[in-house]
């Protein structure tokens, strides 16, 4: 497989809104996401995917889109975006943005056209009728458990899939998929690599209702014309929570290309499965299900991220054990399908485990994606409605704004957590500075992922080594080659090579050297044993003739916390750090 800039990146997500405010008006904004874009760069990240920052009133996180073309006024203006664009380019970053067009806000202009008349050319922009009806499942069944909304002024029920005030549109409709192909232009022309599709499979839906002898595979695929047209190497990555033998669906046929990379839920869910029986034969199953994605598509794998913790693609008993594991509480859950909660107290705060699970992440086939505040150990706040537990605003210090912003608390779009996880004990100043610190570790496994360009090339083969707690990735290209060892157990473990290695070990033509490892260890023997302490990971390249040939650190190598790693920016305070 050819490796593009996508294939090798690391995605770092963010919300503008609650990562750094500027010019202390209590809000996040995108000049202030430009003020870290360096602490960004010292991290290792490749690609910033931006959360939304269009015109909205808010109500869910941004995707109540109400302006597609326009930056809503708290958080900056087109100029903002420029600034923050170029200045990404001139560090080496991608910047992925969001397209948010299976629904609106019920504040958009269009709607609000199309609700006055029946004769209105936007009337056809959304989905109505005269009775309600039963055609699709209620994404959100705890608060919105009907999809259909009567409308007193349009004087006819209208759809969403999503929350009512969310109205779907008809992208059956010509006309809105030339509104859409215009917004993917309009960015583009911009300077984004691409975006962040929301709601994929709904859009699908839509396009089969325009179609019907068609699987809505053409709505992709015009949509990656669209977006190749303008700007050659813009990516499209696809929110698609379906089982794997669907994946080609969204990808497309060869040679008809649609989604670049899909968000990959079903790996996602059996990795919080391995994580909870602390095995790795869920995870390995997952992979081994996995189909493979055709030329010049991946997939993108996650810890958290912007909503809840879905847990559809697990069995009933599977999605208990998890729940049961990760979030023992009713108040923790949501949508009778998942967890409200940041990774940090779902995994106890035990920086060890955190460390190993972001070992697992990228060690997985494909870019993996950073939620902002993973690095450091955010967690949540169970006060807050549904998703908005887990959208806080970043905690850069130790003061009680976080060093968010000088304003207010109170103008804040959402409270600085407070407790065990509050910016008194998680914060990036402190981190920053202490060896051993989960933002050390975390920065050194980007460096050590960015310095193994097999990851990106080529499928991974899980290995038996003998410790049923032991995830065990290898990566062969050519005469190249990795293995990945991930411990999902609290207690130490010895793994051993395969059979055909230890030979080549014994007989000299062989040997593996760490690469980056979570603490010190033995060099592994001829006896191809390897410890592994509870937790713990190492990372290892196989040389082929038994020399020093195959010993390839890459930036970031060796033991986390180590003086001696290298590979770092510009920190948030603009301090040079070890591992910032």
């Amino acid at each position: 497989m050819r490796s593009s800039w996508y294939t090798d990146a690391v995605i770092y997500q963010l919300d503008p809104r609650l990562y750094v405010d500027s010019d202390d008006d209590g809000w996040g904004d995108l000049l202030g996401v430009v003020e870290r874009l360096h602490y960004l760069r010292g991290l290792g990240v490749t690609c910033v995917w931006l959360l939304p920052f269009y015109v909205s009133p808010f109500r869910d996180g941004g995707y109540d889109v109400a302006d597609h073309l326009a930056v809503d006024p708290r958080l900056g203006d087109l100029a903002d975006v420029a600034r923050l664009l170029e200045t990404a380019e001139d560090l080496g970053l991608h910047v992925l943005v969001e397209l948010v067009t299976q629904h609106t806000s019920d504040r958009h202009p269009w709607f609000q056209e199309a609700r006055r008349h029946r004769d209105s050319p936007y009337r056809g922009y959304y989905v109505w009728s005269d009775e309600p009806r039963d055609d699709i499942e209620p994404m959100f069944p705890d608060v919105e458990p009907d999809t259909w909304t009567w409308d007193e002024e349009a004087q006819q029920f209208y759809r969403h899939g999503f929350y009512s005030h969310e109205p779907d549109l008809a992208l059956d409709n010509p006309r809105v998929r030339d509104e859409l192909h215009r917004i993917v232009s309009f960015w583009l022309r911009m300077g984004v690599s691409g975006f962040r599709v929301d709601a994929v499979p709904l859009m699908l839906e839509r396009a089969r209702a325009a179609r019907p002898d068609t699987n809505g595979q053409w709505l992709m695929r015009d949509l990656q014309a669209a977006v190749s047209a303008q700007r050659a190497g813009a990516v499209l990555l696809g929110e698609v929570d379906v089982e794997p033998d669907s994946y080609a669906d969204y990808f497309g046929a060869e040679g008809e290309h649609g989604m670049t990379m899909l968000l990959d839920f079903w790996t996602n869910n059996h990795l919080f499965l391995a994580l909870a029986r602390g095995r790795a034969e869920p995870l390995e199953r997952a992979l081994r299900v996995q189909p493979a994605p055709p030329s010049g598509g991946t997939y993108v794998h996650w810890l958290r991220n912007n909503d809840e913790l879905d847990l559809e693609q697990l069995s009933p008993e599977e999605r208990r054990e998890v729940l049961d594991a990760f979030a023992p509480e009713e108040s923790m859950r949501i949508y009778g399908r998942g967890m409200r909660r940041r990774l940090a107290p779902m995994l106890g705060g035990d920086p060890r485990r955190l460390a190993l699970a972001h070992a697992v992440l990228f060690s997985l086939p494909g870019p993996p994606v950073l939620r902002y505040g993973d690095e450091i150990g955010m967690g949540d706040d169970l006060d807050r409605p549904e998703r908005e537990a887990v959208r806080t605003p970043m905690q850069w210090s130790a003061t009680p704004s976080a060093g968010f912003s000088g304003a207010p608390p109170d103008t804040f779009p959402a409270p600085v957590i407070t407790g065990p996880y509050g910016p008194d004990r998680v914060n990036v100043d402190e981190q920053n500075v202490r060896d051993g610190s989960l933002l050390r570790r975390v920065g050194g496994l980007v460096r050590a992922h960015l310095g193994m360009s097999e990851l990106g090339r080529v499928r991974p083969v899980p290995c038996d080594v003998g410790a049923p707690s032991v995830l065990a990735l290898r990566y062969e290209v050519e005469e190249s080659g990795v293995l990945l060892l991930s411990n999902l157990a609290d207690e130490g473990v010895d793994a051993t090579l395969p059979d055909e290695e230890v030979s080549a070990l014994r007989e000299g033509a062989a040997r593996y050297v760490d690469v980056h490892v979570d603490q010190d260890y033995s060099p592994v023997g001829a006896d191809g044993r390897i410890r592994l302490a509870g937790y713990g990971y190492r990372w290892l390249r196989r040389s082929a003739d038994g020399g020093a040939g195959g010993v390839d650190v890459g930036p970031g190598g060796g033991r986390e916390g180590a003086r001696g790693v290298r590979g770092a920016e510009h920190g948030p305070g603009g301090e040079r750090g070890d591992d910032a």
